[in-house]
């Protein structure tokens, strides 16, 4: 409850890997639960969507697709940016615009979010090196 009453008042908030997968509706994680509700959507499991073979968790550095380079969090960050990801769980967004970063794991999925005054990364910015450090050095400025 104050998360969301701190979301609400406008307050920056940023959920890490599972942090962000809070964020949603609800997760698919050892049955159905509710989230945050603080993002629209779900999290599910990422072994459906990948091809035979793939390994899960899906783990390592990995690039990503900034989709909202006007997005303060990003501001700086160098071409070709890549992160490090340690997930077996992906979110599904109902409105595609809340992504802010994609990757793609043979399975395109949001690798960072953002809705208003909340975001969310799927990967580790602690464990990313300049590319990290870059993101939360934006998010402190915005908080």
């Amino acid at each position: 409850a104050l998360l969301r009453d701190l979301a609400g008042r406008g307050k920056p908030l940023i959920g890490i890997c599972l942090g962000m997968q809070l964020l949603f509706e609800k997760s698919h994680e050892y049955g159905e639960h509710a989230g945050l509700g603080l993002i629209c959507g779900e999290v599910r499991p990422l072994a459906p969507v990948l091809a035979p073979g793939a390994k899960v968790p899906h783990m390592g550095w990995d690039y990503v697709t900034v989709e909202r380079p006007d997005d303060p969090l990003v501001a700086g960050l160098e071409a070709e940016p890549r992160f490090y990801f340690v997930h077996s769980y992906h979110a599904v967004l109902d409105d595609p615009a809340d992504a802010l970063m994609t990757c793609d794991y043979g399975y395109p999925f949001p690798a960072a979010v953002r809705r208003g005054n909340v975001w969310g990364t799927q990967f580790h910015p602690e464990k990313s090196h300049r590319f990290g450090m870059c993101l939360i050095g934006n998010f402190v400025k915005e908080a």
